[in-house]
């Protein structure tokens, strides 16, 4: 798979990741991504950020569940939750959606704006479609309605997927 290249060649490589809520999955995929970049000396280089396609938990923290899991794990867990706006789409490289009603939901928002912001629709992707053997519509499903133990399942599955974007941002940008 590759990544399109940066829209500011100049500037840092944006990546937005987006869920529903933004207080699970978005969340803990930002704070797992942005530690695999730290720790691939990338973190000038690229800034992530995350939000959700609904507005419930606006201005709300991480959700307990998924806060805890990444204080075990060693990730940092500061978090409010935001709802994604369009505008949103002037300073991405690439979206990437959690699964694949969070990506019909993205698609519209492209249709609708993203000419008027220079989104191309070929910066859309799924989050997961970065882990090694997935497949292209490999999706994180929604823990919220579950027990801890899926909250470990995001986890590992985020996990996964960042590494393998990490690898694609450090191929892409290190010719820099």
């Amino acid at each position: 798979m590759s990544l399109p290249e940066p829209r500011d060649p100049a500037g840092p490589y944006r990546v937005g990741v987006v869920c529903l809520g933004n207080i699970c999955r978005s969340p803990m995929a930002a704070k797992v991504l942005t530690a695999d970049l730290e720790r691939a000396g990338l973190e000038d280089l690229v800034e992530v950020d995350s939000s959700g396609t609904g507005d419930w938990h606006v201005g709300g923290a991480m959700d307990p569940r998924a806060a805890s899991t990444l204080r075990v794990h060693g990730y940092l867990v500061d978090h409010t939750a935001r709802q994604f706006d369009p505008s949103d789409l002037a300073g991405l490289d690439l979206l990437l959606a959690m699964d694949l009603d969070n990506l019909d939901d993205l698609r519209r928002v492209i249709d609708r704006h993203g000419p008027e912001h220079g989104f191309d629709p070929s910066r859309l992707r799924l989050f997961r479609s970065f882990a090694p053997g997935a497949g292209p519509n490999a999706e994180v499903p929604d823990p919220y309605y579950g027990g801890d133990d899926g909250f470990t399942a995001v986890l590992n599955m985020v996990e996964a997927a960042a590494k393998g974007l990490t690898g694609e941002l450090t191929a892409l940008l290190k010719q820099r």
